[in-house]
């Protein structure tokens, strides 16, 4: 089960950090469709956010597709975001990590590895990507 991480000094609303923690759980496979998200009183429990965030959050992430509630029983992966080369165990993301390393070694802080990514992110990708604080990408559309 996914959870949920909030930075209030971040600048994303909460309930946005909630839907990028889902998605990036999703895209790393660590959600698959049919399990259950926590539930809000969980969320709540875990992060002293308002309940309302939470559902609000879960709400978004139902208008995408992504999960459905199941009244009286919880809120489910209805599908996955995977892909085999963005999986937590793949050979990429081990590479990225040592790479990680190999740059804090060199003297580079989070903000510095930050910028990095998100430069060669826009010139691969040819989009302008932002990286925020939690280190997740964002499109800059409005949700």
């Amino acid at each position: 089960m996914v959870e949920y991480r909030i930075d209030r000094r971040s600048g994303i609303a909460t309930y946005l950090q909630i839907v990028q923690q889902t998605k990036q759980a999703l895209r790393l496979g660590l959600l698959q469709p049919g399990d259950r998200l926590p539930t809000a009183r969980e969320v709540v429990a875990a992060t002293a956010i308002n309940p309302n965030t939470v559902l609000k959050a879960y709400r978004e992430l139902e208008r995408e597709g992504l999960v459905e509630p199941r009244p009286g029983l919880g809120t489910f992966v209805r599908r996955s975001l995977a892909r085999p080369g963005a999986a937590a165990d793949s050979p990429l993301r081990a590479e990225l990590a040592d790479w990680t390393d190999r740059a804090r070694a060199a003297g580079l802080d989070r903000e510095d590895v930050t910028a990095l990514v998100a430069s060669v992110l826009e010139e691969r990708f040819g989009e302008t990507a932002t990286l925020s604080e939690s280190g997740h990408e964002e499109d800059g559309e409005n949700r």
